[in-house]
């Protein structure tokens, strides 16, 4: 009786090829406009040694007045402001290391399980397959948790509104009779910093999530 030889099993390597957990494209596009959108605002930052010259700050004649000046002063030092509120939620986070694991881990949640998961990648936790409409329902409930039930939300509030506080009370007594502000480029780049960082982070996160999820 002849014996057929044994067959050796063939793997592959292609179809077994672990894809990257994360649309590694998507996220080097974000970061790339992320880092190009602060340089671009951080160019329109004005001196500092102007945003705290002495000689230019006054008491304010009335509230009409303070409205008036914090408004100007909005329009001209709006980067700066910007990096004085964003100095103030990072002491407050350094401050709480707690609040900045939690917001972190946040954050991560929603970058690597989310935004810029491979489409091909199914999340998988606990041998259960989870849809992206079941994994976004799940961030936005766990994020209005932690922003709304706990600590990390006061903290986050308190520091908005000490450096709101901060910049308001420099803009009502900061005299803007010296500043010369272009209308047009105070209409074109009215939102500032954040608002970069916000139409950057929007843009990219929207693209990547079309092209991960058509």
């Amino acid at each position: 009786m002849s014996t057929s030889p044994a067959t050796l099993p063939v793997t592959n390597q292609q179809a077994t090829q672990s894809q990257p957990p994360i649309n590694s494209h998507a996220f080097r596009t974000f970061l790339s406009r992320l880092s190009s959108s602060l340089r671009e605002s951080l160019s329109q930052r004005r001196p500092w040694l102007e945003l705290v010259d002495r000689s230019s700050f006054a008491r304010p004649d009335s509230l009409t007045d303070s409205f008036t000046r914090i408004r100007k002063n909005l329009a001209y030092f709006k980067v700066n402001y910007s990096l004085i509120v964003s100095l103030v939620l990072a002491f407050s986070l350094l401050s709480h290391p707690f609040s900045l694991l939690v917001l972190l881990t946040l954050l991560g949640s929603w970058m690597f399980l989310y935004l810029f998961r491979s489409s091909d990648q199914p999340l998988v936790i606990f041998g259960r397959t989870f849809s992206d409409r079941e994994t976004l329902l799940a961030l936005v409930l766990t994020t209005i948790v932690v922003v709304f039930m706990t600590s990390v939300g006061s903290l986050l509030t308190s520091a908005l509104t000490i450096g709101i506080a901060i910049v308001c009370l420099h803009g009502a007594f900061r005299v803007p009779d010296d500043l010369f502000l272009d209308e047009q480029e105070g209409s074109a780049n009215n939102a500032g910093l954040l608002s970069f960082i916000g139409n950057s982070a929007a843009t990219s996160a929207a693209a990547s999530v079309v092209a991960g999820r058509v």
